[in-house]
């Protein structure tokens, strides 16, 4: 049994483990003169995240987390839900739908949502055209394009999750909320949110998590304006040359992570919780 495991085990050590022992290793280093790494030990790189602007950098990475998971959710829920109401002959194609974005770069869908946005977009075109407004407006290079573009990119993730949670949740539970007298949005409140409540954390986790990684849709979608900790942790390692302040980031950013995790299997993290996720 052990040698089936084996190759997993070695394609997990050296693609996983080592580079993440090199990059914690690497954040204990200093930045030589000609952005080179001295292999010196200092705590500065992580004493030096604490500055307020890092911290700034680092909080407005949360909120907007925080909003595109919202937005995710507001979303993603009513699909998720008509999806697992639909006839079953119905929900191949309909998850189909969810899934279809999938077979294009992200890349090349965010440059999609930018000729939509821009200035002289197909938006601001149509809407000059029809009247409705007599400039341009300036729907691009801010927090909100960045965030239509992290919720535009993640949503199936939230979906996923939901569809499985409301799947499995029991119709005659429904039925026995509305013939004692609960009113639709009672049955919902009382009944079917708090039985999708495992889909529901599960598919925040995999929302807010990557939303805090994703580096080329707030450099692509939020310009200058918009500097998020993935953006902060791939200007060190391209542009400043910094990759021991660059590794400290990354492991503050993993810790992060964990402490979600944790949170998660603290909080909705029972058994069908980890089963959805």
């Amino acid at each position: 049994m052990a040698w089936t495991l084996s190759p997993v085990t070695f394609w997990l050590v050296l693609f996983f483990v080592f580079p993440l022992l090199f990059i914690l290793f690497i954040s204990f280093a200093t930045r030589g003169l000609y952005g080179g790494v001295e292999y010196t030990f200092t705590l500065e790189n992580y004493t030096r995240f604490f500055d307020p602007l890092y911290l700034k950098i680092l909080w407005d990475s949360l909120v907007i987390a925080g909003f595109t998971t919202a937005l995710c959710l507001v979303f993603g829920y009513p699909f998720a839900y008509i999806i697992a109401r639909a006839p079953k002959k119905y929900r191949s194609f309909l998850l189909m739908l969810v899934i279809v974005p999938f077979w294009t770069n992200s890349l090349v869908r965010t440059y999609a949502w930018i000729v939509l946005l821009r200035t002289e977009g197909v938006i601001n075109i149509v809407l000059m055209k029809f009247g409705i407004i007599s400039e341009p407006l300036a729907m691009l290079y801010n927090h909100g394009a960045v965030m239509v573009g992290l919720t535009y990119t993640l949503l199936p993730f939230m979906i996923l999750p939901l569809y499985a949670s409301i799947e499995q949740l029991d119709r005659s539970l429904l039925e026995a909320s509305s013939d004692l007298g609960a009113k639709p949005w009672q049955t919902f409140t009382k009944v079917t949110l708090p039985l999708t409540m495992p889909g529901v954390v599960a598919g925040a986790l995999l929302t807010f998590i990557p939303t805090l990684g994703l580096f080329f849709i707030p450099d692509l979608m939020g310009g200058s304006k918009s500097l998020l900790i993935g953006n902060l942790i791939k200007n060190q390692f391209l542009t400043a040359r910094d990759w021991p302040f660059g590794s400290a980031a990354s492991m503050i950013l993993m810790i992060l992570t964990l402490i979600f995790i944790l949170i998660y299997l603290r909080v909705g993290g029972n058994k069908k919780g980890i089963e959805v996720l």
